[in-house]
């Protein structure tokens, strides 16, 4: 059974659909009220002609089934994401087993759709995919040559989050946040507290489609189960006492836009299950309420600051809500793995926390060499949340037109104060870190520190340092530019600075 549907020409190709099952009237109503949606929809009954049709055009969103008595869809699906890895794939399943639909998942099925299934939850989960696929194209309806998305200029200024830093770790977070951003799919953001999880997601969504559209957070180990339930899904007058009135969650205050899940990991797991629901079907139900109170369309980014993957085996996370949530997984780098980016981030956060607190027309106080180091030295536990702690403390206290030098700084204690450099360089956390991130952490101190104090011997004198080193000028100057070092002759000094070319990710910031 073969039955192709065209659209007149228009401005942009409407959103290609392949139904494939071999139940030829599921098969022919799922069409049937695609098309009424108006996308361009192929219905088949034959794996084998699918797979032809797939290999000779590309279709943006195939529906097909995970298993029947002809067709192996998982087999299908792989065979046609090699073709054309840009084909969204949703599968129907009949199966109970949460694992077989795990198993789809892992096998790079965009979504799942239980059978049976209503033609509104049809049309909601191929609506998303079709959110997904128009993301990719550009306005002609050719797909984009680059997935980064261009600036808003129509977004205020005082609202655009900043996300500063060279280091290659942390430019690769970056980069993967800018390439999925004008997607619709689901994010998980992995890092330790303090390491700029939520500015990431807001990030993500001021460069996504919803950007105009609410951006709202929940911290889901901020509230006991019945409060969490409440503030999620909302509550019917008379759920329980002091619901004086009905009252809307966040979910559906973030429709059209964003919800963003802080330490998801401590969500209870009858939450969890509800939250699952939202997802499949956008359909939330109240606390109290019997019937269905809003369907929603709702882009999610979830967060945790442990590991997922452990949560989900000790049983305390869903496997299939990780699935549902972890289609794009960023993993943020702890500030001590970022020692070239602490002395830029000190400086911006010094200038902001000055003009914030003192008077403007003072001049503001600037950090010495040593100071930098000290700070790039630093473990930073509580990563830039403490960082942003420890600058604030000096822009309070610092006199105008001073130099902020290591014994200003109020952030070591006195355990680290009597320890060695080395030790101070390698951090209290260290061990807890993998063998080649401890390494390239404390060797590119190791090398910012004696370059430093290379080029202070010799006042600035390049040739000089590069005899004292028994090494060409040229290798000077490359590990200079490695770690965003410039020289200052006047002091014999090198200051740590953001390195020549280094790409600006947003203006203004928080």
């Amino acid at each position: 059974m073969t039955r192709e549907w065209n659209e007149p020409t228009a401005p942009q190709a409407p959103i290609s659909v392949l139904v494939l099952d071999e139940d030829p009237a599921l098969c022919e109503a799922s069409a049937t009220v695609l098309r009424q949606d108006g996308y361009a929809v192929t219905a088949m009954g034959n794996g084998d002609e699918a797979l032809a049709l797939l290999r000779r055009r590309a279709i943006d969103i195939a529906v097909v089934p995970l298993r029947t008595r002809h067709i192996d869809g998982l087999a299908l699906m792989r065979a046609a994401l090699v073709t054309n890895p840009s084909t969204l794939v949703i599968v129907t399943t009949s199966s109970p087993s949460v694992e077989s639909n795990l198993e789809a998942l892992r096998e790079g099925a965009w979504d799942y759709l239980p059978k049976p299934f209503a033609a509104a939850n049809l049309q909601l989960v191929v609506g998303r995919a079709a959110h997904t696929a128009k993301a990719r194209r550009a306005p002609d309806g050719v797909p984009p040559i680059s997935s980064s998305p261009a600036p808003r200029a129509s977004a205020p200024a005082d609202d655009e989050v900043t996300l500063i830093g060279s280091t290659p770790v942390f430019r690769r977070a970056v980069d993967l946040a800018a390439k999925v951003a004008n997607t619709d799919a689901s994010v998980f953001i992995t890092g330790e507290s303090g390491s700029g999880k939520e500015m990431f997601a807001q990030y993500i969504h001021q460069r996504s489609q919803r950007s105009s559209k609410p951006f709202v957070a929940i911290n889901c180990a901020a509230l006991p189960e019945h409060l969490l339930e409440s503030e999620m899904f909302g509550h019917c007058k008379g759920a329980f006492t002091g619901a004086v009135r009905d009252k809307p969650g966040l979910l559906e205050m973030a429709d059209g836009g964003t919800l963003f899940l802080d330490e998801l990991c401590e969500m209870p797991k009858a939450s969890q299950a509800k939250l699952l629901r939202v997802i499949q079907d956008g359909v939330v139900r109240r606390v109290g309420s019997e019937k269905t109170d809003a369907v929603v369309d709702v882009r999610f980014i979830a967060a945790t600051n442990g590991d997922p993957e452990q949560f989900v085996a000790r049983g305390d996370l869903r496997e299939d809500l990780f699935y549902r949530l972890r289609v794009v997984r960023i993993q943020l780098p702890p500030l001590r793995q970022r020692p070239a980016d602490i002395p830029v981030l000190a400086r911006l956060f010094l200038d902001r926390f000055w003009h914030r607190h003192r008077d403007p027309s003072a001049i503001a106080p600037t950090f010495s060499a040593a100071a930098e180091l000290a700070l790039a030295s630093h473990a930073w536990r509580g990563n830039v949340r403490e960082l942003q702690n420890v600058i604030e403390n000096i822009a309070v206290l610092a006199e105008p037109n001073s130099r902020i030098e290591p014994k200003d700084l109020r952030m070591l204690d006195e355990a680290e104060a009597t320890e060695s450099p080395a030790s101070v360089a390698l951090g209290a956390t260290a061990f807890e870190e993998p063998y080649h991130d401890a390494r390239e952490r404390v060797l590119a101190l190791f090398e910012t520190r004696y370059l430093t104090t290379l080029v202070g011997r010799t006042k600035g004198n390049m040739s000089g340092a590069a005899r004292l080193a028994g090494v060409d000028r040229t290798t000077l100057y490359r590990l200079m530019e490695r770690h965003g070092l410039q020289r200052t002759p006047a002091e014999g000094l090198m200051r740590v600075a953001a390195p020549e070319g280094s790409r600006a990710i947003a203006a203004g910031g928080r």
